[in-house]
């Protein structure tokens, strides 16, 4: 009985978190918790925890530590990045997001990294991306792209 209450709780927390409904989410892992605080609902509730409450470092460190203890659980690889963006640090949550796809191609991770996008190649190659020069032809490169006309005189919409 508690077990399926359990999965119908993460199911559907799980569920809101991919509508964008993080605070519904948090009360129904809040309520998985009570039942059983098996990592996925600590992970989960640890990111709930950080969007809606500010608690940023503690969901921060819960994550880091469940990886420890459970590396091969993608969860806890997703709900990281994801705070790793509430703090602003997207290489790191880019790279916690690479690391779940390594384990699981999750449509949520998938997601997550799409959200992201992709970005272009440098300008000037042996240069480093953040050297201005890189920067502002990336710029000027990505202005000209947008105002880029096809054959019959019309801007392009899906550059």
């Amino acid at each position: 009985m508690k077990s399926t209450e359990l999965d119908e709780l993460i199911d559907a927390g799980t569920c809101a978190l991919g509508l964008g409904e993080p605070l519904k989410a948090l009360a129904l892992f809040e309520r998985a918790a009570e039942i059983d605080e098996t990592p996925t609902v600590r992970s989960s509730l640890a990111y709930c925890m950080a969007r809606e409450r500010g608690q940023i470092k503690t969901g921060r460190h819960i994550c880091e530590q469940l990886i420890e203890s459970d590396p091969n659980n993608f969860v806890h690889y997703l709900n990281l990045g994801r705070i790793l963006l509430l703090e602003g640090d997207r290489r790191a949550a880019i790279s916690c997001f690479r690391s779940a796809i390594e384990l699981t191609p999750h449509p949520q991770v998938i997601e997550e990294l799409a959200k992201l996008g992709i970005r272009k190649n440098c300008v000037i190659s042996f240069l480093h991306r953040d050297n201005p020069l890189n920067k502002y032809l990336g710029l000027i490169r990505g202005h000209l792209q947008g105002r880029a006309l096809d054959n019959n005189g019309c801007h392009e919409v899906d550059r």
